[in-house]
């Protein structure tokens, strides 16, 4: 494949920009460039991973949001701020983990007006064709304990029989960590109708007490 083809043409997969050399910033670089699903031409930019390359504890959430994608950083808007706030309450640092998404374009339709970006949910093909970036970011991270954020990460991290609903806060046996967990996404707290929002945000905070105790361990 020549450099021309290449930088237009979509591959299906991640694989095939993958460098020779994996290191984080190496995967960083190369991700910049990423053409395996079409949400290339979708998002701003590619938004990769951050956090500690020790890190014992990875968050991984759905997709980059409108504020992310113009940032190029991962949870720096509304949910990103809860995240924040949450992780704080249970006693964990967001400096000493390592967040990430499973797609790394946003994926987005305009609103009726035209002038919003509204988010849509990726398709398992995206999700399938992102997936090599997060398997290097596992790989070279190692955390103890890694965190899927709403129902598409989990499904990526561990599997299509997976349900939020039923196992957040429970320990998911998983050969990517020493222990898996799951939870709901913060966008959805952000979206829940205002009567029940602050219970929505106690059971996320109660999910994330757990992964600090079991961290503890």
């Amino acid at each position: 494949m020549t450099t021309r083809a290449r930088a237009v043409e979509t591959t299906g997969s991640a694989a095939d920009f993958l460098p020779a050399r994996r290191t984080l910033p190496s995967l960083r670089r190369a991700a910049a460039g990423c053409r395996g699903c079409h949400l290339w031409k979708v998002g701003t930019q590619t938004v990769f991973g951050e956090g500690a390359r020790s890190a014992t504890l990875m968050f991984v959430g759905e997709q980059p949001g409108d504020q992310e994608d113009r940032a190029g950083h991962p949870f720096v808007g509304p949910s990103g701020r809860l995240l924040d706030s949450a992780l704080e309450r249970a006693g964990l640092d967001r400096g000493e983990a390592y967040v990430t998404n499973a797609v790394k374009h946003f994926k987005w339709v305009p609103d009726g007006s035209g002038k919003r970006r509204i988010h849509k949910t990726p398709s398992s093909s995206e999700v399938r064709a992102c997936h090599p970036w997060l398997d290097e970011e596992i790989a070279i991270v190692k955390p103890r304990a890694i965190v899927a954020l709403g129902a598409t990460a989990a499904k990526a991290l561990f599997g299509p029989t997976v349900r939020v609903t039923v196992q957040h806060g429970k320990v998911i046996r998983t050969p990517l960590a020493e222990a898996g967990f799951a939870t709901v996404h913060p966008s959805s707290i952000l979206r829940a109708p205002s009567d029940v929002r602050a219970g929505a945000e106690r059971a996320f905070v109660e999910d994330l007490k757990k992964v600090a105790k079991w961290l503890r361990k």
